[in-house]
């Protein structure tokens, strides 16, 4: 009998796969990246898409914040992005997009021109496509309909995955796409929201620490509407510490000493302990709530697999 650790695959023998839509470099660290290290440490393939460069976010580390720094920013946010992957064990592709940037003013100005938020969707939506129907994932993580937050990449990353899926699986798309694959289930991050912050708001209270949550929660009405979206929950807390590690990475995106480390991991697993999704589309049986995103696919366990690498 073999002594090799056992891991999940499909019922056909196939590696399960696990696919994340993103808008930029680094998102993939701040939104579900403790899920994807576990699922990696299960024997799961996951590979991360990146719409963009991100070559026109700001550089929000001050002690990245430099002439050079400035003047090398499409190259660093690479660099940062393959550090990351490394610490999450995930593969990762770029669509080749340019960041659109995030607008601000009164009244917003006008996109870039040439930017992936203002390009054709139809197009973008068969770029991927040809990326899903070469990777084949069984589950697709995605951005809800309001991206997460309101950047026009966000919101453009959520069309084009949705529009995505449905060119991958018609089998009257173009055959130069590949061969049709039909994406069985399709999840919304959603792990920002009021209960959680709560609960970590309390565990650091108690502990007689200062939150970071507690000037954000007196502006934050409850919201039936979001709690009911609530759908899945990826017990994910022995992957925090690879969570953390793979958003430092993003040295020119991250500040090391700013919100996203204010609660000490203890705490934080002590209080939730889960990463958080959305089920939005499903085409195997479902029962709410889930811990697992591969829940309703038949599996089966194997000896562990080779190491792989994904091409397009």
């Amino acid at each position: 009998m073999s002594d090799a650790p056992q891991i999940r695959v499909a019922a056909d023998g196939e590696p399960l796969r696990l696919m994340a839509v993103h808008a930029h470099p680094d998102d993939e660290s701040s939104k579900g990246a403790a899920t994807m290290a576990k699922y990696v440490a299960e024997g799961v393939q996951v590979l991360v898409v990146t719409a963009t460069g991100g070559e026109r976010g700001d550089i929000l580390n001050p002690a990245m914040d430099t002439p050079e720094n400035q003047a090398t920013i499409p190259a660093l946010r690479q660099a940062e992005m393959a550090k990351a992957r490394e610490i999450l064990g995930v593969q990762q592709v770029w669509l080749g997009y340019v960041d659109s940037g995030l607008p601000e003013g009164d009244p917003l100005p006008p996109l870039p021109e040439g930017c992936f938020a203002l390009g054709d969707v139809e197009e973008e939506s068969s770029a991927l496509a040809r990326i899903i129907r070469s990777f084949r994932p069984h589950v697709l993580l995605t951005y809800d309909e309001f991206g997460g937050y309101p950047h026009p990449d966000h919101i453009r990353t959520h069309e084009i995955s949705m529009r995505g899926i449905e060119i991958a699986a018609d089998p009257s798309a173009p055959a130069s796409l590949g061969e049709p694959w039909q994406v069985l289930k399709v999840y919304y991050h959603q792990n920002f929201h009021r209960a959680r912050a709560v609960a970590l708001d309390a565990v650091m209270h108690d502990q007689g620490l200062e939150s970071p949550y507690r000037e954000r929660l007196a502006s934050w009405p409850e919201d039936p509407a979001q709690a009911a979206r609530l759908t899945t929950f990826i017990p994910a807390a022995d992957y925090f510490e690879a969570r953390d590690d793979a958003l430092r990475a993003h040295a020119t995106q991250v500040d090391p000493n700013a919100f996203w480390f204010a609660v000490p991991l203890a705490l934080q697993r002590k209080a939730w302990p889960t990463e958080d999704f959305q089920l939005v589309e499903s085409h195997v049986p479902s029962t709410l709530p889930e811990d697992d995103l591969f829940a309703g696919i038949p599996t089966r366990t194997v000896d562990k697999v080779d190491a792989w690498y994904y091409t397009i």
